[in-house]
């Protein structure tokens, strides 16, 4: 943890806005001061690059729109994060400015980080902020996501991003010091203090992180989030935003987890976490065992049925004959065109509809499994 250079911090909205939903301007401040602590001059070899994941802008917007709470309907949610991302940003950067630090605001949604060329460029914009001494400040694009393209919570954007940044260490901070073993509240409830598999976690009761009520993560979605990184190489902390200077010192706090899997592709871990399929192919039982056993490309002849409406390039679930999603994959045919296609060869068809039609329907590349 110590030695970790490049750092993905996020924080939620429950630790920088008031109880009333507006923006706690000390709160803010202390959280740069904690950060600030860890950035020195750009181009410095022993310098910390940090990258902040911040949610409220949503929670900011609620006082400034005269919400009392925060509302259920997609439109006032984008209206009040359309008004609190200007007041969330503007707070960073002054904030950062007390030390001479610039910040750079990026909106994402799955539908700009599941797509290649899309997180390509996320990938350079970050790391390009980074090179030039700027914290880049990451949130969802709540003023345009919509349910089909939403990541549903930070925490999971979180862990993407610290896997796309090639983090040496994601910090997910809250409002409770770490992972509890029942309700922190309740006596006798003790915290875990690491974590190095699922089994550790087993008949472990995950509830709710926030007590606010003005985020949407619990302590479900930091587990969860903190699994994704942790599988895709990338250690997680998980532990309050009052102690966030302990965990970017290394000092033992919170809940550690530990790496469970090593880097893999960007595009697959953004495939199988952050796309939203917009169909679904139903394969027949040799498909499934060739995809999932032997790695395989889904080929025309191992299509039982489509549904959905969906354009090439699209990811769509791949699915076993009981309807399991078994793997996600994008796809190289438009929806109306996989019907003519199903169960037969690749030579068949490009005799009959040509060359084109001599390849795979989801390429080995562009496949993540997701049940073995």
């Amino acid at each position: 943890m110590a030695a970790a250079r490049r750092i993905v911090v996020k924080v939620g909205s429950s630790s920088l806005t008031t109880a009333a939903g507006g923006l706690d301007a000390d709160r803010v401040d202390a959280l740069v001061d904690v950060l600030a602590r860890f950035l020195e001059g750009p181009g410095d070899a022993d310098g910390k690059e940090i990258v902040l994941v911040s949610s409220g802008a949503i929670a900011a917007g609620l006082a400034p729109l005269g919400l009392e709470r925060r509302p259920r309907d997609l439109a006032r949610q984008q209206a009040a994060a359309s008004v609190g991302q200007g007041l969330l940003v503007a707070r960073y950067t002054a904030s950062f400015a007390r030390y001479g630090r610039r910040v750079g605001q990026v909106l994402l949604t799955t539908d700009d980080t599941s797509r290649r060329a899309h997180y390509r460029n996320a990938t350079r914009t970050l790391d390009q902020l980074l090179a030039m001494g700027a914290v880049p400040v990451v949130n969802e694009n709540d003023t345009v996501a919509t349910d089909e393209i939403r990541f549903g919570d930070n925490d999971r954007l979180a862990a993407l991003v610290a896997h796309l940044v090639r983090a040496d260490l994601l910090v997910l901070l809250s409002d409770v010091d770490g992972l509890y073993d029942g309700d922190p509240r309740t006596p006798g409830a003790s915290r875990i203090a690491e974590v190095t598999g699922p089994k550790d976690l087993d008949g472990v009761s995950i509830g709710s992180a926030g007590r606010s009520g003005v985020g949407t993560g619990g302590m479900v979605t930091k587990v969860e989030a903190a699994r994704i990184a942790a599988a895709a190489g990338v250690p997680v902390v998980l532990t309050s935003a009052s102690r966030a200077g302990d965990a970017l010192l290394g000092r033992t706090t919170g809940t550690f987890f530990h790496r469970t899997g090593r880097r893999s592709a960007d595009r697959l871990l953004w495939l199988a976490h952050a796309s939203a399929p917009r169909g679904a192919l139903t394969l027949d039982d040799g498909a499934v065992r060739a995809v999932v056993e032997r790695r395989t490309s889904l080929l025309p002849a191992g299509i039982a049925a489509v549904e959905g409406e969906f354009t090439a390039g699209d990811p769509v679930e791949l699915r076993d004959t009981q309807g399991r999603a078994v793997a996600r994959g994008l796809v190289n045919f438009d929806a109306k065109e996989i019907p003519r296609l199903i169960g037969r060869s690749t030579r068949e068809l490009a005799r009959e509809l040509g060359p084109a039609y001599e390849r795979e329907v989801v390429h080995r590349d562009d496949l993540v499994v997701l049940h073995t």
